[in-house]
């Protein structure tokens, strides 16, 4: 069964971005973008039992976590690949990633870094302390800004970021890991609405 024909059975009103990765070990998402845990037990009542075997996490939106987070929202519609960084961390340890993020934040605003993206917290699915960051990409040409040298003036916030990811991961972190997925329009379920920013790309004529 193709993974959107659910979505389309049940009439789901909320759109699902499929996606696979291109580094990494071979994987599908589906990211489903519910507004509240009511939407998610409409949807559960609509499609009903699945039929297949997947993992599936519920997580909660970070905003204070979130670099840029209103134009990442706008991006969506656009993005062709997302950046997903998963932080697995202790629990006890959730303030030093909290300071691990503010320095992200200093360190991108310092260089006025392209790249904004949404954090989520998951609270089913996975063991606690898991942490989801969501970047979109409209290309991956936006990845070429992000290894830039730093300038002198940035080095000082760099640095510091430097130490406290050290010490995360010295007194809490347990893992974390980047990968690189690719948007696949026929694996999605999103309404014309969201469609419109991109028409070509999620209704394509062939």
């Amino acid at each position: 069964m193709a993974p959107a024909r659910p979505y389309a059975n049940a009439r789901a009103a909320v759109d699902a971005l499929g996606m696979v990765s291109i580094t990494g070990v071979p994987e599908a998402w589906q990211i489903e973008l519910h507004q509240s845990f009511a939407g998610i037990e409409d949807l559960d009542k609509a499609a009903g039992p699945a039929g297949s075997s997947h993992r599936t996490l519920i997580a909660f939106y970070r905003p204070g976590w979130s670099y840029r987070a209103d134009q990442a929202i706008r991006m969506f519609p656009r993005a062709h690949y997302f950046h997903i960084t998963v932080y697995c961390v202790r629990p006890d340890a959730e303030d030093q990633l909290g300071e691990l993020v503010k320095l992200r934040r200093l360190s991108a605003d310092s260089v006025n870094l392209d790249r904004p993206d949404l954090a989520y917290q998951v609270v089913s699915g996975a063991p606690s302390g898991t942490f989801l960051f969501l970047a979109p990409l409209t290309s991956l040409k936006a990845m070429d800004e992000g290894v830039a040298k730093i300038p002198v003036y940035a080095e000082a916030t760099a640095a510091a970021r430097a130490k406290t990811a050290s010490q995360v991961s010295a007194d809490g972190e347990i893992s974390r890991e980047h990968t690189l997925f690719r948007v696949e329009p026929r694996m999605s379920y999103v309404s014309d609405d969201f469609a419109e920013a991109d028409r070509e790309f999620w209704r394509p004529k062939n």
